[in-house]
Protein backbone atom coordinates (compact mmCIF):
# COMPACT_ATOMS: atom_id res chain seq x y z
CA UNK A 1 0.00 0.00 0.00
CA UNK A 2 3.02 1.96 1.07
CA UNK A 3 4.43 1.73 -2.64
CA UNK A 4 1.37 2.53 -4.50
CA UNK A 5 0.74 5.81 -1.93
CA UNK A 6 4.75 7.02 -2.80
CA UNK A 7 4.30 5.86 -6.90
CA UNK A 8 1.01 8.00 -6.80
CA UNK A 9 2.77 11.06 -4.69
CA UNK A 10 5.75 11.05 -7.62
CA UNK A 11 3.26 10.90 -10.77
CA UNK A 12 1.44 13.80 -8.98
CA UNK A 13 5.14 16.20 -8.49
CA UNK A 14 6.27 15.41 -12.14
CA UNK A 15 2.43 16.39 -13.56
CA UNK A 16 2.75 19.58 -11.03
CA UNK A 17 5.91 20.04 -12.56
CA UNK A 18 4.99 20.01 -16.23
CA UNK A 19 1.86 21.83 -15.30
CA UNK A 20 4.09 24.75 -14.10
CA UNK A 21 4.80 25.36 -18.13
CA UNK A 22 3.39 26.26 -21.46
CA UNK A 23 3.19 21.95 -22.31
CA UNK A 24 4.73 22.67 -25.58
CA UNK A 25 8.20 23.08 -23.65
CA UNK A 26 10.41 20.29 -23.43
CA UNK A 27 11.59 20.37 -19.53
CA UNK A 28 15.19 18.40 -19.00
CA UNK A 29 16.31 18.14 -15.22
CA UNK A 30 20.18 18.47 -15.64
CA UNK A 31 21.08 17.77 -12.04
CA UNK A 32 19.34 17.34 -8.80
CA UNK A 33 22.19 16.64 -6.06
CA UNK A 34 22.90 16.85 -2.44
CA UNK A 35 26.64 16.33 -2.88
CA UNK A 36 29.06 17.92 -5.17
CA UNK A 37 31.56 16.42 -7.70
CA UNK A 38 33.54 15.20 -4.87
CA UNK A 39 31.15 13.83 -2.87
CA UNK A 40 30.59 16.92 -0.42
CA UNK A 41 27.55 18.00 1.01
CA UNK A 42 26.32 21.18 -0.75
CA UNK A 43 25.99 23.77 2.29
CA UNK A 44 24.13 27.17 1.27
CA UNK A 45 25.85 30.12 2.75
CA UNK A 46 25.04 31.61 5.45
CA UNK A 47 24.71 35.06 3.91
CA UNK A 48 22.55 38.71 4.24
CA UNK A 49 22.59 39.63 1.24
CA UNK A 50 22.24 36.81 -1.31
CA UNK A 51 24.09 37.44 -4.71
CA UNK A 52 23.32 34.77 -7.55
CA UNK A 53 26.16 35.50 -10.75
CA UNK A 54 26.14 33.76 -13.75
CA UNK A 55 29.19 34.01 -15.92
CA UNK A 56 30.06 32.30 -19.17
CA UNK A 57 33.35 31.35 -19.77
CA UNK A 58 35.09 30.41 -23.11
CA UNK A 59 38.71 28.43 -22.78
CA UNK A 60 40.70 28.15 -25.44
CA UNK A 61 42.13 25.54 -26.35
CA UNK A 62 45.13 25.11 -23.94
CA UNK A 63 43.85 27.08 -21.25
CA UNK A 64 43.19 26.84 -17.93
CA UNK A 65 41.76 28.55 -14.90
CA UNK A 66 44.53 28.26 -12.57
CA UNK A 67 44.52 26.69 -8.96
CA UNK A 68 41.88 28.29 -7.18
CA UNK A 69 38.99 27.32 -4.81
CA UNK A 70 35.49 28.41 -4.05
CA UNK A 71 33.41 29.18 -0.55
CA UNK A 72 30.15 29.36 -1.89
CA UNK A 73 28.19 26.53 -3.94
CA UNK A 74 29.26 26.81 -8.08
CA UNK A 75 27.19 25.00 -10.58
CA UNK A 76 28.59 24.30 -13.69
CA UNK A 77 27.14 23.50 -17.23
CA UNK A 78 29.74 22.36 -20.15
CA UNK A 79 27.87 24.07 -23.69
CA UNK A 80 30.75 22.97 -25.69
CA UNK A 81 34.14 20.88 -25.36
CA UNK A 82 35.29 19.13 -22.40
CA UNK A 83 36.32 20.60 -19.33
CA UNK A 84 39.22 18.67 -17.49
CA UNK A 85 39.10 19.47 -13.73
CA UNK A 86 42.17 18.28 -11.56
CA UNK A 87 41.97 18.94 -7.41
CA UNK A 88 45.17 19.70 -5.11
CA UNK A 89 45.10 15.88 -4.28
CA UNK A 90 45.52 14.79 -7.99
CA UNK A 91 41.86 13.54 -8.43
CA UNK A 92 41.22 14.05 -12.17
CA UNK A 93 37.69 14.57 -13.52
CA UNK A 94 36.38 15.13 -17.23
CA UNK A 95 32.86 17.11 -17.81
CA UNK A 96 31.73 16.74 -21.59
CA UNK A 97 29.83 18.62 -23.89
CA UNK A 98 25.99 19.06 -22.55
CA UNK A 99 26.93 17.61 -18.76
CA UNK A 100 26.51 19.65 -15.80
CA UNK A 101 28.10 19.52 -12.49
CA UNK A 102 28.07 20.80 -8.43
CA UNK A 103 32.02 22.31 -8.03
CA UNK A 104 34.03 21.05 -5.02
CA UNK A 105 34.08 23.49 -2.07
CA UNK A 106 36.98 24.67 -0.56
CA UNK A 107 39.84 22.39 -2.12
CA UNK A 108 42.01 23.96 -4.93
CA UNK A 109 41.30 22.74 -8.53
CA UNK A 110 41.88 23.81 -11.30
CA UNK A 111 40.10 23.46 -14.79
CA UNK A 112 41.64 22.78 -17.90
CA UNK A 113 40.58 22.66 -22.14
CA UNK A 114 42.87 19.60 -23.04
CA UNK A 115 40.81 19.87 -26.82
CA UNK A 116 41.63 21.69 -30.25
CA UNK A 117 38.54 23.81 -30.45
CA UNK A 118 37.30 26.43 -27.55
CA UNK A 119 35.26 24.62 -24.31
CA UNK A 120 32.37 27.04 -23.23
CA UNK A 121 31.58 26.80 -19.53
CA UNK A 122 28.26 28.36 -18.02
CA UNK A 123 29.01 28.84 -14.07
CA UNK A 124 26.49 29.45 -11.57
CA UNK A 125 27.91 31.25 -8.40
CA UNK A 126 25.62 31.23 -5.31
CA UNK A 127 27.20 33.90 -2.98
CA UNK A 128 26.69 37.38 -1.15
CA UNK A 129 28.24 39.76 1.40
CA UNK A 130 30.98 40.67 -1.45
CA UNK A 131 32.24 36.78 -0.63
CA UNK A 132 34.87 36.09 -3.62
CA UNK A 133 33.26 33.89 -6.58
CA UNK A 134 36.80 32.17 -6.70
CA UNK A 135 40.23 32.56 -4.51
CA UNK A 136 43.10 32.37 -6.25
CA UNK A 137 46.00 30.08 -5.03
CA UNK A 138 49.14 32.02 -3.81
Amino acid sequence: MLQKFTVFILLMISFSVRAQYNKKLVVEELLQSDVNSLGQKIIYPEVKDAKVTIKKITFPPGETTGWHKHVIPVFSYIIKGTLTVETQEGKVMQYKENTCFAESYNIYHKGTNNENTDLVVIAIYLGGDAKELSIRKN
